[in-house]
């Protein structure tokens, strides 16, 4: 690439540390300058041209309905300005701003996104080299420049025309070259009350008032003559930063609020390594030797990189684009110096945080004490921030589209965190509905409270053992506020999901002790690694599947890759040195795949024994196996023989049953779990195990519905393991509940060719006065 210095003369290779910055100077002189915003603009590009010898350089830019104008050229025809549009997607500047990555091709006609628009006058011109305009992680628009000759443009020159094109961005913004409003959705009458729908991430239910988080910070300095001083400046910022983080780690919420708190502080730890990521620091560090001050630079890697990792379609790197944004925020606010990145210190009382999305130590930020809910445009339940949400207690609705849009400062809002509901200015009716909802959910928590100490015992004295699921460190107070007897299941894969690598034996027997501990003599079963399908691991990267529900996943997985499989084992054997060790291995589908995998447990005691000596073992070890799959119902004598427990996961083997993908909105409710298929299935089950002398449970969510939980005690199942909200309501129930009326009743249900019986079955227990809610 060619670019003429500053007196003219034409320079046959870059000097990237003073040329760009020549050219950066003299557009911020343009840019600084007197004239109205069109006029800037029509010198800002003849600047870039001359500067890159081009014989053309155009802008576009966004308008409403994703279309893009071209709002400035020198080189094509002037009558051609804010007559041609471009869809995004339409022709190479249409490819640019859908991918927002930039093109450099020699000869842009043979691309075959090419598009030729006669009323520029751009036949002449074959080579071209494009970037977007990025302003907050948006394209904005696309910085476009063109040569009659092929030219092979490096990419040092894309590089110096993206950082031209972020100043660019700026003169856009601050001169409203497009009204923003054009560019928000049409919602009719703002004010009139709205209702949206979300993903429920965490209940249950918040009211209060809006508190708008946008944290951007507003970068008044762009180019810098001298980068040694912006290097000082971002150094300086950075040990700011990694202290800020530090006395997080050492706040006296996080170092003395007991367990709960242990995923805490490895989202907090995860964060600090983020800050000390060299390529992410590195990146910064060229973008200021190219002209940028520091702030600028912040912001330039930044928004590309949210912009890139936007297109990922791996949920983990995309969540961890939070944490990124929360780090430039922060650093970007100690550049400039920024007391706060919004309102935090004046919150209402009620406050209801609403936000495109949100970085971990973002929300510590917040009086905690004032938080009565969180709203997310984006969001998943990995993100750390949901991570800590939850933790504090608080509802959580994410992926809500255009909420920002669609919310005033302060407004009323109500939301819903058991099913994924927004409401904005409701009614009065409303309102009232859910301030009534709420007193009455307090009134049964105290009735369940007042439960925790009392046995769950039906009234015919048939005792039934309450567990809880857990997946995370903050699960385990619920064991002891509940009251339940222990962990039915302990999902292995979710530490591993929150992860960037797949963590070693130490870390993982740490865990576990942590989870032991926890629940002294309450027994724990740890379900081995159960991922595939809709639970992805970041570091792993399989081939797509057609049907992934059916795929490579979970046992299958873990005998197919023993190494895993042995250092998971490996954990929980020194983890439950001197205690009772209950392990279950999940997605069984035949005999031989439980007898494989209890092979590799054998193999890891006799290691460990030799290793250590037997006092280095658990004092005793049970074996169990989920079963999902159908094929083992018919299995289930020569399984019995072998395992020491069966837990029922009624999610999987429901949606196996029915050949249905629970995942799927068009049919994942089209068949009932209360339907005489289902409970036959149950039936058949619960009689095997009983006569084997095989403690048989469930621990899928037909286990924490109350009327689903009557069914499966009638049937037989005398122990349900569930989520933490739903032992109180479920022991409620088995407490008013006679097995015997039930039991007589339900095997007269299950000869019906029915579609369901489960009114039938709520209607008898109305009528016999078993509380179901």
């Amino acid at each position: 690439m060619h670019v003429r210095d500053g007196s003219g003369r034409k320079a046959d290779a870059i000097d990237t540390t003073s040329a760009p910055r020549r050219l950066l100077g003299r557009l911020r002189d343009v840019m600084a300058g007197q004239g109205a915003p069109q006029e800037r603009l029509d010198k800002v590009v003849s600047l870039i041209a001359e500067g890159y010898e081009a014989e053309v350089c155009s802008c576009y830019v966004m308008r409403a309905g994703e279309v893009l104008e071209l709002f400035a050229t020198h080189g094509l025809l002037q009558s051609a300005v804010h007559n041609t549009r471009l869809r995004v997607g339409e022709g190479l500047v249409g490819e640019i701003a859908a991918h927002a990555r930039p093109l450099a091709l020699a000869d842009a006609w043979s691309h075959p996104a090419f598009a030729y628009r006669p009323e520029t006058g751009e036949e002449l011109y074959h080579s071209l080299m494009g970037v977007p305009i990025l302003r907050g992680g948006r394209v904005v628009g696309v910085l476009v420049v063109q040569n009659r000759e092929e030219r092979t443009y490096t990419e040092e020159a894309v590089e110096i025309l993206e950082t031209v094109a972020m100043v660019l961005a700026e003169l856009l913004t601050v001169a409203q070259m497009v009204n923003r409003q054009e560019l928000l959705p049409v919602d009719g009458n703002a004010l009139l009350p709205l209702r949206l729908e979300g993903l429920a991430l965490n209940g249950p239910v918040g009211i209060g008032s809006a508190v708008l988080h946008q944290p951007q910070v507003r970068v008044g300095r762009l180019v810098a003559e001298d980068p040694e001083p912006e290097h000082v400046r971002l150094k300086e910022a950075l040990n700011t930063l990694r202290a800020e983080v530090d006395g997080m780690l050492d706040d006296d919420t996080v170092q003395h609020a007991g367990e709960a708190f242990g995923d805490f502080r490895d989202v907090l730890e995860t964060y600090r390594m983020f800050a000390e990521d060299a390529g992410w620091i590195g990146r910064i560090t060229e973008a200021i030797n190219s002209g940028l001050t520091a702030e600028a630079a912040v912001q330039k890697v930044h928004d590309d990189t949210r912009v890139r990792m936007s297109h990922v379609s791996d949920p983990y790197i995309r969540d961890r684009l939070h944490d990124l944004e929360d780090l430039a925020n922060r650093l970007l606010a100690h550049l400039v110096g920024s007391e706060q990145l919004s309102s935090r210190g004046a919150l209402p009382d009620d406050a209801i945080l609403i936000c495109r999305n949100l970085g971990p130590t973002e929300l510590l930020d917040y009086d905690r004490d004032k938080l009565r809910g969180l709203v997310m445009e984006e969001g998943s339940r990995t993100m750390h921030a949901v991570i800590i949400a939850r933790a504090l207690g608080i509802p959580v609705v994410a992926r809500v589209p255009n909420v920002l849009t669609k919310i005033e400062p302060y407004d009323p809002i109500i939301i819903d965190g058991d099913h994924g509901q927004v409401f904005i200015r409701p009614g009065d009716d409303v309102r009232e509905a859910f301030e009534k909802s709420l007193k009455a959910r307090r009134r049964k928590l105290a009735e369940y409270t007042a439960l925790r100490d009392e046995p769950s015992v039906t009234r015919d004295g048939v005792k039934v053992g309450l567990m809880l699921n857990a997946g995370l460190l903050m699960d385990l107070p619920n064991v002891v506020e509940t009251g339940a007897e222990g962990i039915g299941l302990y999902r292995t894969e979710v530490p591993f999901m929150s992860r960037g690598s797949l963590p070693n034996v130490e870390d993982q027997a740490q865990l576990y002790t942590r989870i032991q501990d926890a629940c002294g003599d309450r027994p724990v079963v740890f379900r081995t690694l159960d991922v595939g399908s809709d639970k992805v691991l970041p570091y792993w990267h399989g081939q797509p599947e057609d049907n992934p529900a059916l795929g490579w996943r979970s046992i299958r997985i873990s005998l197919d890759r023993p190494a895993i499989l042995r250092s998971q084992l490996r954990a929980l054997i020194r983890a439950a040195a001197g205690r009772e060790l209950r392990v279950m291995f999940p997605m069984v589908s035949e005999v031989a795949e439980l007898t494989a995998a209890r092979a590799v447990l054998d193999m890891e005691l006799a290691r460990e024994e030799k290793l250590h000596g037997p006092e280095a073992l658990p004092s005793h070890v049970k074996v169990g196996t989920m079963l999902e799959v159908p094929a083992l119902i018919w299995q289930l004598p020569q399984l019995l023989k072998r395992v020491d427990f069966v837990s029922l996961g009624s999610n999987d083997l429901v949606q196996f049953l029915y050949a249905t993908d629970r995942g799927n909105p068009k049919v994942a409710d089209r068949y009932d779990v209360l339907s005489p298929p289902v409970l036959c299935a149950v039936d058949q089950i619960a009689r095997q195990c009983r006569a084997a002398g095989v403690p048989l449970s469930i621990c899928g969510e037909m286990a924490g519905r109350p009327l689903e939980a009557m069914a499966m005690v009638a049937l037989g199942v005398r122990t349900l393991s569930m989520t933490a909200g739903g032992i109180g309501p479920v022991k409620m129930m088995l407490r008013s509940m006679h097995v015997g009326q039930v039991e007589d009743y339900i095997r007269a249900l299950m000869d019906l060719p029915d579609h369901s019986v489960r009114e039938k079955l709520r209607f008898f227990a109305q009528d016999h006065g078993v509380v179901l809610s």
